[in-house]
């Protein structure tokens, strides 16, 4: 059967998403994308063709801000850093800005943490929705895999972007959902049983699974979260000298490998 279904494909491109018709109009998701779709922001546009859902005003809003609020320029970041790198070796924007994001889907921060903290909180909601306490079901998840992604955060103890997206979630009427309460409850329970404070992957995820996020869509949805951060350090590292971002002379560099060997 698998193999009539490729077969199926041959020779054509079959889709349910949708196609531009050269000369004449372009189908998204069923609309059309110049009259239907002309008044959507970017990132409406983007969440809609992810989720194929309309979000509310607020709901665009709140998700705004989540990309906003990790938009850092600054180039001791790591996807930055590789960004600033590209820059003073005098690559393309395109590049440079891509592998930034590229890099960005990474194990302890990034895609990893969004795709599997918002399943935390999905599989939480469904338990303790059938009867399981929290605190059993987190335990058990730590026995499992030995952390939960969004608690505790590399390098510091605290996360600012904490409060800044809270307060704005609850301004908008959108910070008091199922899922949002289950991670400020985790975090009391990290916090007294593990020493571990919440980082903002586990807000993100939170409250955007009360949007409505599967766990792909939400990995999907922040995969250019970085990204605003990413051109101002690509513009600095272009200003100054060529190859001149955190040069490291060879004289510096201290190896431990293999003696230094003749060639015959």
């Amino acid at each position: 059967m698998s193999q009539q279904i490729k077969l199926n494909h041959e020779d054509t491109i079959m889709t349910r998403m949708g196609k531009g018709f050269l000369g004449e109009r372009v189908v998204y998701r069923g609309k059309d994308l110049h009259h239907q779709l002309k008044n959507s922001q970017w990132i409406e546009l983007f969440a809609y063709g992810i989720t194929g859902q309309e979000f509310t005003e607020n709901e665009l809003k709140l998700l705004n801000f989540i990309w906003v609020s990790t938009s850092y320029p600054d180039k001791a970041i790591w996807p930055n850093h590789i960004t600033a790198l590209a820059a003073s070796s005098r690559s393309t924007p395109p590049l440079a800005l891509s592998i930034g994001m590229a890099v960005c889907e990474a194990s302890i921060y990034g895609g990893k943490p969004f795709k599997v903290g918002i399943d935390f909180f999905l599989r939480a909601a469904n338990a303790i929705n059938n009867g399981v306490v929290l605190e059993c079901f987190i335990e058990n998840e730590i026995s499992l895999h030995k952390v939960i992604f969004g608690y505790g955060r590399p390098l510091a103890s605290s996360d600012e972007r904490i409060p800044h997206v809270v307060n704005f979630a609850r301004e908008l009427g959108l910070g008091s959902g199922v899922h949002t309460n289950i991670a400020l409850e985790t975090a009391q329970y990290m916090r007294k049983t593990k020493g571990l404070s919440m980082n903002a992957a586990a807000i993100y995820c939170a409250l955007c699974a009360d949007l409505g996020f599967s766990s792909d869509e939400f990995h999907q949805f922040m995969t250019p979260c970085f990204f605003a951060g990413m051109p101002p350090c690509f513009i600095e590292a272009k200003e100054n000298p060529e190859g001149s971002f955190l040069p490291i002379r060879c004289d510096r560099v201290t190896y431990t490998g293999t003696a230094k060997r003749e060639w015959c």
